[in-house]
């Protein structure tokens, strides 16, 4: 809609008095206090629309259950449902002006969007913004609901559905690492522990290793998001249902059930799930094990690609950008880089809302708005991370085949692999060798006449070196 300013007010009276609210506004007086009070940060409401489905849902379900109850006129209903189905469908977001971080526990959000509703419905009776004695934002659009069920089941919901829009990104990624294990299968090249030479493996069972450890996160993610599915919508102020009328709560459920599609469920216990924040805990959680694995992932893609001439250099990372300002030539592992920044990030935002999480006192927890802001904020960086490492870093990644042989046929540990069939004497008397010279032991093997190439080779394919195998080869001395 068109929010231009004309210049034009109205005015609106609240609890504290009355204020001149902009003509084209769809909010009202108590989002102008919010957003007088709250100027904390660049996290608007209109930057998160998940969210505001979330409320738009919550309002919707509500509408239907109260009107159920003979709470609201054929009129307001079809209004109040008609607006918050235009919210739903992406219209008049930037309605929603509001710091995403606030005190209040919410009240300033649910506000905004009682409002917003409400003067949208207003106009589709054929009513002025702001006469509110057709459709109140307080005793119409939030009939039978506090700020304190209203607000957390909208971040359910919100949070759900950033959790469905956030799978396919990780997913898409771990196809990426997949194809390239099947891309560098037989290529061989040393394993590392410690950063020291360990045995032989593929570069192929690297990026599958890479697959696999994200693989094992979608359970956890799914697991943290189905507790989002459970809400305590019909709680009102601390869990008790004050103000509500019997039946409401349930009537309520099954009104999101049939909107959202989703298995939503009622608390067990309304008073202790108002003050419960702890599925917010768990999905950010379950982001921080995802991250502690994306670290690790983007610190081998930085090590196994260094050089170009004095690194590793395994294999190459696309390059992305000239890498110093007065280094010429220079090219960095930016994407990689970006990615371990989002995960530091996202561990960050864990730790805060963790630390609210831990804040709730008594029947409510007044810290569940920055909590909302960071787990939302850390799905989306995490989509944008997986999307910016998938397509600028990991499709384009060559592999330097022929060091990776070298550094076999060069390297200490791959006397590890002959042992089972050279002996322990031998093995020792090679790799005792190959430190005192320098030399390769494929090499000192060769020369000692341990076994002919023929056998060496046969010994070193990749399908021999990558899992238990039975070779009939016997050491000639």
């Amino acid at each position: 809609m068109d929010t231009k300013l004309t210049g034009k007010t109205r005015i609106e009276s609240d609890l504290i008095g009355a204020r001149e609210i902009p003509a084209e506004a769809l909010y009202g007086v108590q989002t102008l206090r919010g957003i007088e009070n709250f100027s904390i940060s660049k996290f608007r409401l209109s930057e998160y629309p998940l969210f505001i489905k979330g409320l738009a849902i919550t309002k919707m379900a509500a509408a239907m259950a109260n009107f159920e109850l003979g709470l609201l006129t054929v009129e307001q209903k079809d209004a109040i449902i008609a607006a918050c189905g235009e919210i739903i469908d992406g219209k008049h977001h930037d309605q929603f002006p509001v710091d995403m971080i606030q005190g209040g526990a919410g009240t300033t959000t649910n506000m905004n969007a009682n409002e917003v509703i409400a003067n949208r419905a207003l106009e589709l009776m054929g009513h002025e913004r702001g006469e509110y004695q057709y459709c109140s934002p307080n005793d119409h659009v939030n009939c039978s609901q506090s700020t304190n069920d209203a607000y957390p089941t909208a971040i359910h919901i919100g949070m759900y559905f950033k959790h469905l829009q956030l799978l396919p990104h990780l997913e898409e990624l771990i196809a990426s690492f997949r194809k390239k294990g099947e891309e560098f299968s037989r290529i061989i090249k040393m394993g590392r522990t410690q950063l020291e030479d360990a045995v032989p493996m593929t570069l192929g069972q690297t990026f599958n290793g890479f697959a696999s450890i994200l693989q094992d996160e979608i359970a956890h993610l799914n697991e943290a998001a189905a507790d989002f599915l459970v809400v305590n919508m019909g709680a009102t102020a601390i869990g008790t249902g004050i103000c509500a009328e019997p039946g409401y709560a349930e009537k309520c459920i099954a009104a999101l059930r049939e909107i959202t599609g989703w298995d939503i469920r009622l608390s067990s216990d309304l008073v202790g799930a108002t003050s419960d924040t702890s599925c917010l805990v768990g999905y950010a959680s379950a982001m921080k094990r995802v991250c502690v694995k994306m670290n690790k992932i983007c610190n081998d893609l930085r090590l196994l690609a260094s050089g170009p001439r004095c690194g590793l250099g395994e294999f190459n990372l696309p390059a992305m950008q000239p890498g110093s300002s007065i280094m010429p030539g220079k090219v960095n592992p930016v994407i990689p880089e970006v990615m371990n920044q989002i995960a530091y990030k996202v561990i960050g935002n864990e730790l805060c809302v963790t630390m609210s999480g831990e804040a709730a006192q008594m029947e409510l927890n007044a810290m569940e708005p920055v909590m909302a802001q960071c787990d939302f904020e850390s799905a989306e960086l995490l989509m944008n991370g997986f999307d910016t490492l998938r397509t600028l870093c990991v499709d384009g990644i060559t592999a330097n085949r022929e060091r990776c042989a070298d550094y076999v046929k060069n390297s200490i540990g791959v006397v590890t692999a002959l042992n089972p069939i050279i002996g322990y004497k031998n093995s020792t008397k090679i790799a005792k060798e190959a430190l005192a010279t320098g030399r390769g032991v494929y090499d000192l093997v060769l020369e000692h006449g341990i076994l002919s190439k023929e056998e060496l080779d046969t010994i070193l394919k990749p399908e021999n070196m990558i899992r238990p195998v039975k070779l009939n080869i016997k050491p000639r001395k």
